[in-house]
């Protein structure tokens, strides 16, 4: 039987362990800033309602309770500008990660078929093309792209890892390309309430979609905004024809999100004063970040929204690793995201204001 992980790439954080080692035997203790991992307290209000819902004896549904379905289309239409969204455009996922890695394997995709992504992205979006046999693409403009056997195209705005995001015109232009092609388009809009020097849009604004939803699907999570990682909390909305696919094939599966992680997401979606106080948390981070490493000889790209600074010294990326390791201050490097990163390392900023506060004094 071959193995199914002969199709992966090497799993890139194991890369990353003697580095960490390094930046661990600081005298003060290692800086962590490589993987954007929350940090912060799970919100009382949202522990409270997983508390509430922890009798939960039966199996939860895959397409979630109606309650769960009202908080998700409620804060589409409130937050992402989508207007027309109801309950059959929505659909709760174990993750967003899941979603990304299994979706080629769930629409059916295979050989022959073509995933797109952005150059500098993600690398799950290629771990799903992997896994079910379709060749992977990358652009740098989709619009680009050759059309042909193209099945799924990946955008992501706000960007893992530049922060790097689309405008509403360039989105525009994007969507009509891919409807007048038949190009199935996901965009990965986990990181739209953390814009700092850019407001990110969503694929389902009504400017953007024009009110339509065909061909077009949104991937949003809770990991970042209400610091719900360790919830797996997430979900999906849009073309109702592309979801209830997705939900025929996950309800065989049992790919369903747990009865108090659902009523969780209930109470996140509807507070809007913990996600202020969360971005008010990172903007003060990132600032004190950033400062830091410019004054260190850092120069800092794109970075106008996300949880992470995309910087660099002109140097390889394993040199600016390895520097950072020496004072203890651990960060992803660029080519984890592509051949075009080689150059640049992600520098996340979930750490503890303590912990943040020890990275820029060494770096200072």
């Amino acid at each position: 039987m071959a193995a199914v992980s002969d199709r992966l790439p090497t799993f890139p954080w194991d890369k990353l362990e003697p580095y960490k080692k390094t930046a661990a035997a600081h005298e003060d203790g290692i800086v962590d800033l490589s993987v954007g991992t929350p940090v912060d307290p799970v919100p009382r209000l949202i522990q409270d309602a997983l508390i509430a819902a922890a009798d939960s004896p039966g199996y939860p549904t895959v397409w979630g309770t109606p309650a769960l379905r009202d908080a998700i289309t409620g804060w589409l239409r409130g937050r992402l500008g989508a207007s027309a969204a109801g309950h059959r455009n929505v659909l709760p996922v174990v993750g967003s990660k899941e979603l990304v890695a299994w979706l080629p394997t769930q629409l059916g995709l295979g050989a022959g078929d073509k995933v797109a992504y952005p150059r500098l992205a993600y690398p799950t979006y290629e771990v799903g093309a992997r896994l079910c046999g379709a060749e992977a693409v990358v652009y740098d403009d989709p619009t680009e792209l050759d059309p042909a056997g193209l099945k799924l195209l990946w955008l992501n705005s706000p960007s893992n890892p530049t922060g790097k995001v689309l405008g509403k015109e360039e989105l525009i232009r994007i969507v009509a390309w891919a409807r007048e092609h038949g190009v199935l388009v996901f965009s990965d809009e986990c990181y739209l309430e953390l814009g700092w020097e850019a407001e990110p849009v969503s694929v389902l604004h009504d400017d953007v979609c024009g009110g339509s939803y065909e061909g077009l699907v949104a991937v949003h999570s809770l990991s970042k905004r209400s610091n719900l990682a360790g919830y797996r909390a997430a979900f999906i909305a849009g073309d109702e024809a592309v979801l209830a696919e997705l939900l025929e094939i996950r309800k065989h599966g049992g790919m369903m999100t747990p009865a108090p992680v659902q009523a969780a997401v209930v109470a996140a979606l509807g507070d809007d004063a913990h996600v202020a106080e969360q971005r008010g948390r990172y903007a003060a981070r990132r600032e004190a970040l950033r400062t830091a490493l410019e004054a260190h000889g850092f120069r800092v790209e794109h970075s106008e929204a996300s949880l992470y600074l995309w910087v660099t010294r002109d140097e390889p990326c394993w040199d600016t690793v390895a520097h950072l390791a020496s004072l203890g201050i651990l960060v992803a490097p660029g080519d984890f995201y592509g051949e075009a990163g080689a150059t640049f390392v992600r520098v996340a900023f979930t750490a503890t204001d303590e912990r943040v506060a020890a990275a820029v004094k060494r770096l200072g």
